[in-house]
């Protein structure tokens, strides 16, 4: 059974900082690429970060640069998302996803990965 499990959600103020975990399960994320999504309801769910397991690279959509991170810890087989700095414009439901085969390069889609988490609300608000 292969899963991922979120964790680290919730409410914080503008400016704030939050982490929010992937744990997986029944597989190893280090033999796949790593990524984040975030959904606000009625719209498409947009990548915000990935990670290479090939070269270990990470990139960041445009609107997060600079105030998230990506990383991982292999023999805990969990990866984090850590945000800084948030803005009211990061609400949204995030999501951790993981796949075989997929490259992560400034351009990654959500149909490129296969395995995925239930997702996390994150809310920004004062």
């Amino acid at each position: 059974q292969k899963q991922l499990v979120q964790s680290g959600g919730g409410l914080v103020q503008p400016g704030g900082s939050l982490r929010l975990s992937c744990k997986a399960s029944g597989f190893a994320l280090d033999e796949h690429t790593l990524g984040w999504f975030r959904q606000v309801p009625g719209q498409e769910r947009e990548g915000v970060s990935c990670k290479s397991n090939m070269d270990g690279k990470s990139f960041y959509a445009e609107s997060v640069e600079g105030r998230f991170t990506i990383s991982n810890d292999s023999a805990e087989n969990i990866f984090y998302l850590e945000m800084n700095s948030l803005k009211p414009e990061d609400t949204a439901v995030y999501y951790c996803a993981a796949d075989y085969w997929a490259f992560c390069s400034p351009v990654f889609q959500v149909r490129d990965y296969e395995y995925w988490g239930q997702g996390t609300q994150v809310t920004v608000s004062s």
